[in-house]
């Protein structure tokens, strides 16, 4: 799931690396998985690695997997956008490819507002296999 967006220069020294920690992740990291990268970085409390998260999170520069309680990257074409984000996940190999679909968004969209309903956030989580782990086990 590594990605090359510029990192924001109006960053905490916490949020920064915690940030690089997950840019440079083949795959979602809990908050205890980043806890162990950043240690030789200073970060020795999870309530560090939960703050910068919660930051990065508000700004949409990360996401949480809640399925699988773990946090990755923004890796959308239209970084930091909100409205619908999903997630297809790899029950193989813990691959996680993130898109947005408009067409989605547009019926969820349809739909609440008949149903009265106000959405604040949308994350799907799409579990599977990926591409790369059905052709080896054919």
């Amino acid at each position: 799931m590594a990605h090359s967006h510029d990192m924001p220069t109006d960053l905490t020294r916490n949020q920064e690396l915690v940030l690089g920690a997950l840019t440079g992740s083949a795959s979602p990291l809990s908050a205890y998985d980043i806890l162990d990268k950043l240690r030789g970085e200073g970060l020795r409390a999870p309530l560090q690695v939960y703050r910068a998260l919660a930051k990065l999170l508000d700004r949409g520069l990360a996401h949480r997997l809640e399925s699988i309680n773990a946090f990755v990257a923004c890796a959308d074409t239209r970084c930091h956008r909100k409205g619908l984000i999903a997630f297809a996940i790899c029950e193989s190999c813990g691959k996680v490819d993130e898109f947005a679909d408009e067409v989605i968004e547009e019926r969820l969209g349809a739909w609440a507002k008949t149903g009265g309903f106000k959405v604040e956030r949308t994350t799907m989580e799409i579990r599977g296999r990926c591409a790369d782990c059905l052709q080896k086990a054919a």
